[in-house]
């Protein structure tokens, strides 16, 4: 129980990633405010899944690329919990779709560049008045972020290199108020988001490619997520760490 007595907010928590995030900070003792925006089903069976566990959380729909939505996630994290968050994890992002180059257009570079980065930027706006010494911000950027990414992922692969580079800027501002800035890049896990975009043999092929030979998980994911938010951690900011089976290093 090394998170208990604090309160999190993570956003895009009600499947994947972000549900395994959502149960695991739950589990180390934490209050939890799972957010979501078009997985209401899920959010509340995250939800459910961590009251069974004797555990407290609420569900709050927010597009949290949209500013007023975000204050409104703030507003009944607040209501629900106090006016102290001491951890924000920042899941909430997708793919979308794969386009090369010449199809890209407006609509799809805002609706990439909003989701996964721009609500980065004005979730930890919002939160960071109601953080105080010794909370902790993870952001999940992505293995994409480091080299690239797959073939049509050029703008996702972008948006997480703003996130990581954001993530260490942030590290830098926030550190003197005491406020942990970290994040992760997730090589291939085990997810609904490589079931919809990646190929099979993709998938295989990149298993086969890694040291450990096998996908990750989430569990896995959170696991690192918990660790980042507890104090053990505390000496840790600034920091981009990858979580990919040894497929790249940084």
């Amino acid at each position: 129980m090394k998170l208990k007595g604090k309160v999190a907010v993570v956003t895009g928590g009600s499947r994947d990633i972000g549900k395994a995030i959502s149960v695991k900070l739950a589990k180390e003792g934490a209050k939890i405010v799972v957010n979501y925006f078009s997985s209401e089903t899920g959010a509340h069976k995250t939800v459910e899944e961590i009251k069974s566990l004797g555990g407290e959380a609420i569900a709050v729909k927010a597009d949290v690329s949209n500013q007023e939505d975000v204050e409104n996630l703030k507003t009944k994290a607040v209501e629900a919990f106090g006016n102290k968050i001491d951890i924000l994890v920042n899941n909430a992002g997708g793919l979308f779709e794969r386009r090369t180059l010449q199809e890209f257009d407006a609509s799809f570079y805002n609706l990439v560049m909003d989701v996964n980065f721009k609500s980065v930027v004005f979730t930890m706006q919002a939160f960071e008045s109601i953080m105080s010494n010794g909370a902790s911000i993870v952001n999940i950027s992505s293995q994409a972020a480091r080299d690239g990414g797959g073939g049509g992922s050029a703008l996702y692969a972008s948006s997480k290199g703003a996130v990581s580079t954001f993530t260490k800027a942030m590290a830098k501002e926030l550190g003197p108020k005491g406020i942990r800035v970290n994040a992760l890049c997730p090589g291939m896990i085990a997810t609904k988001f490589h079931d919809d975009f990646t190929k099979d043999q993709v998938r295989i092929n990149v298993a086969n490619a890694t040291p450990l030979r096998r996908e990750g998980s989430a569990k896995e994911v959170a696991d690192l997520v918990a660790y980042l938010a507890s104090d053990e951690a505390s000496f840790l900011t600034g920091n981009n760490v990858d979580i990919n089976g040894g497929l790249a290093f940084s």
